[in-house]
């Protein structure tokens, strides 16, 4: 229980910081590279502190004299006790840890066999006589599933039908931002970022990561798509009607209309906000503080002694033997 309240609370200061760098980051510059690192670094943080920079809690409760804290409160963290009793439920932790990774392995089976079944179905159903390619990009044609990039060793472009009927000019935006999905192979790096999340469901800081890149994967392919295109106006009018009429048929990843994301996206896009020249020294100030507050910061193991702790008291007991 300590070690998951732990890597939360790593992972918050770590996902503040990140969200600091990302607002100090250049308009132009891609947003999902620095997710991608955030991942693997908070993880890796957690357990190498784990084993090199540890802290033994029993330690330092030994130093506070017995009775302070006799009942429960807001101080019973600072009590050796409560732990060694929160410590009895690690059994029942790993059980439902182990469930909440099944369940989520079973849910990702489950989608992908639904979207399996869809491009099958898709094809099958397909008129031979309609190309599937269209403004030069392979598509797949559905009745209500799409826009939308799926598949990660061959990804396909699922396109509903209600698209081929927009204008050439809208219709072409709509591929293309797919289209720069599946060159971008964006499908392969959400699929990578979401292994960890199966590992450690508990980990909420996880959970806002893997949000959090989403948006960046949405953002960085309209940044692409308007800088082949041009006219960011009329991408952002399109990303509204077709959202509403989208809104019909269920929601994959990678997306045209992503997930619950499209006002931010609007936002970057038509109306991002540079920040001020005090910003520029304060944000980036606040970043680096939060890193090291992290760095600083050791990994919390109750009734354990830690490496440097362990080591000096074997260097005294040493000397105290020598001099008797």
């Amino acid at each position: 229980m300590l070690c998951i309240l732990y890597a939360n609370i790593v992972g918050a200061l770590v996902g503040v910081a990140a969200l600091l760098v990302e607002r100090a980051l250049p308009v132009s510059w891609p947003r999902r590279w620095l997710w991608c690192l955030v991942i693997p670094f908070s993880m890796f943080i957690v357990g190498y502190y784990r084993v090199h920079h540890n802290w033994a809690v029993s330690s330092a409760i030994e130093q506070t004299p017995a009775g302070t804290v006799t009942a429960p409160g807001p101080l019973s963290v600072l009590n050796l006790e409560w732990w060694m009793h929160t410590s009895s439920y690690d059994r029942l932790i790993t059980r439902v840890w182990l469930m909440a990774s099944v369940l989520l392995i079973a849910w990702a089976l489950v989608n992908a066999w639904r979207v399996w079944r869809i491009v099958r179905l898709s094809r099958r159903q397909a008129d031979p006589r309609q190309s599937a390619l269209v403004d030069g990009i392979p598509i797949v044609v559905t009745d209500v599933v799409g826009p939308a990039t799926v598949g990660l060793v061959r990804s396909d472009v699922l396109v509903p039908r209600w698209v081929l009927t927009l204008p050439p000019a809208q219709r072409q935006y709509v591929l293309r931002h797919e289209e720069e999905h599946r060159r971008a192979h964006d499908g392969i790096v959400l699929f990578m970022a979401s292994l960890p999340l199966v590992m450690a469901p508990w980990n909420l800081a996880l959970w806002w990561y893997l949000r959090r890149l989403s948006l960046a994967v949405e953002i960085d392919c309209d940044k692409r798509v308007v800088g082949v295109l041009g006219d960011a106006h009329a991408y952002g009018a399109l990303l509204l009607r077709v959202a509403e009429a989208g809104s019909r048929g269920p929601r994959l990843q990678p997306a045209f209309l992503g997930i619950g994301m499209l006002e931010r996206r609007l936002n970057q896009l038509l109306a991002p906000t540079p920040l001020r020249h005090l910003q520029r020294l304060f944000v980036p100030a606040l970043a680096v503080a939060l890193l090291a507050l992290v760095l600083w910061m050791p990994h919390p193991i109750p009734g354990h002694k830690s490496h440097a702790h362990a080591s000096t008291t074997t260097a005294v007991t040493t000397s105290q033997s020598s001099a008797h």
